[in-house]
């Protein structure tokens, strides 16, 4: 069986060759007969190395700490050959391996008709107001990592054409991909479609993580996750000298995950991702919060009781990777009317994760891009989080909260301690629903936006 992994390596001049020149272009693979042999395991060629800076703490990172050439560690991508994943070993001679696990959109309950359309959650979210203030996502990068953008079919659905910027987005490696913004109409069509209710003026950027397609995909694990590895090393890079570092601020809006910890390494593997804070990919998210893009994440669709069906009934510590991170936003999702809608992740996330997940709740299951088919809904946790984003690009809009005057923490701390309450909510965080319902008013007076 051909299992795919990320290992961890100290640096070395061939893949700080290889990231300086995947900084320079989407996509730029390993020239492996210079860079060093891992015993046991085959090189993807078509990966090319992600600087992790210090590597193990991600609170001392800066976004300079990730240029290739001040990078102690980079990521590479590669397989090994194994019966079984319980054989693959910790290390390969000064690497350590880590998983490489499948990742899937979040969007379920087909059956279900629509509550409410988008017109419904403007007005939840009081989108007037915020565009009577000019917080409408002007000068602000809104990134859509996801299946890739539509925009003709976006065009259409919104009856504007949406600013999108596609030399600031990014492309898999491979066989030429289409370009940004001309992906099949899918998942990442949707969400684009949901982060424009409150955020109409936003740039939308391209990052089609999900239809990258490494060597190895289609084995016991496809290795899509490396994928949106490589996709932050580029926007990092991007952010800190490139077409994004234009932008007064940056948005990262993911609707994805993975939906049992079957999908990964066994329990106790210490290269495990769905629960290890030391997984490479889960020290870059913290990171890039951290160096000023604010990232957020669906909780899943793995809630009780109506859980997706690629949950296999598994209901409790259901938000892991990086939906439970502390560093980023974690949404669930509620209907127009501010119930839960059944399918959304509960808290708290999976043992050895940060714990009080999800953070808020945002609007789902309404009738907006009907990128499934007419009169189909927007829905999972995967429509609550581009809503959700879009209204984090709206406040990011104002010339009074860039990152360097109000931090990624504190602007989700801002989210949290402002969230509305529904009738019957306990003080403080709860399961179900994190701190509340995302209340873009409360937030703009709390900020004197």
């Amino acid at each position: 069986m051909r299992i795919p992994v990320l290992l961890i390596v100290p640096q070395h001049k061939s893949l700080q060759m290889s990231a300086t020149t995947a900084a320079t272009k989407t996509a730029a693979g390993l020239d492996t007969t210079q860079t060093p042999s891992y015993p046991g395991v085959t090189l993807d060629a078509t990966f090319a190395a992600v600087p992790l800076g210090a590597r193990d703490d991600a609170s001392v990172l800066t976004m300079e700490s990730f240029q290739p050439e001040r990078s102690a560690y980079f990521a590479v991508r590669g397989h090994v050959e194994a019966n079984d994943v319980t054989e693959v070993s910790q290390r390969a001679g000064d690497a350590e391996i880590f998983a490489d696990p499948r990742i899937a959109s979040f969007i379920t309950c087909g059956g279900t008709p629509p509550l409410g359309n988008a017109a419904a959650v403007a007005a939840k979210l009081n989108v007037p107001m915020l565009q009577g203030k000019n917080l409408d996502g002007r000068k602000v990068a809104l990134a859509i990592v996801d299946t890739g953008i539509n925009l003709p079919y976006l065009t259409t659905k919104l009856g504007r054409q949406p600013n999108l910027d596609a030399r600031a987005s990014w492309s898999p490696p491979g066989t030429p991909p289409p370009p940004p913004g001309g992906w099949p109409v899918n998942h990442g069509t949707m969400c684009a479609f949901d982060t424009q209710i409150a955020a109409p003026q936003a740039a939308l950027v391209d990052f089609p993580v999900l239809n990258a397609h490494y060597p190895g995909s289609g084995s016991y694990m496809s290795g899509t996750l490396s994928a949106a590895l490589a996709a932050y090393g580029f926007m990092l890079s991007s952010r800190a000298s490139g077409p994004l570092s234009r932008y007064q601020a940056l948005v990262a809006s993911n609707s994805w995950g993975i939906f049992h910890p079957s999908w990964d390494f066994p329990a106790g593997h210490p290269g495990r991702y769905c629960d290890n804070p030391r997984h490479p990919f889960n020290l870059q998210i913290a990171a890039v919060t951290r160096a000023g893009i604010d990232v957020l994440f669906a909780a899943g669709n793995c809630g009780a009781p109506c859980a997706d069906t690629r949950c296999l009934g598994r209901t409790t510590g259901a938000i892991m990777g990086a939906s439970a991170v502390q560093e980023v936003l974690t949404l669930a999702g509620c209907d127009t009317q501010d119930v839960r809608v059944g399918y959304s992740s509960q808290g708290p996330s999976i043992p050895k994760m940060y714990q009080q997940k999800p953070d808020v709740t945002s609007y789902t299951h309404f009738l907006g891009s009907e990128a499934f088919g007419a009169g189909t809904p927007d829905s999972g946790t995967s429509a609550a989080c581009p809503v959700a984003a879009g209204c984090v690009a709206a406040l990011r809009s104002s010339p009074k909260i860039p990152p360097a005057t109000l931090t990624t923490a504190s602007l989700f701390n801002n989210i949290r301690n402002n969230a509305r309450k529904t009738a019957g909510l306990p003080t403080g965080w709860d399961r179900d629903y994190g701190f509340g319902i995302i209340d873009p008013p409360a937030i703009v007076a709390a900020l004197g936006l």
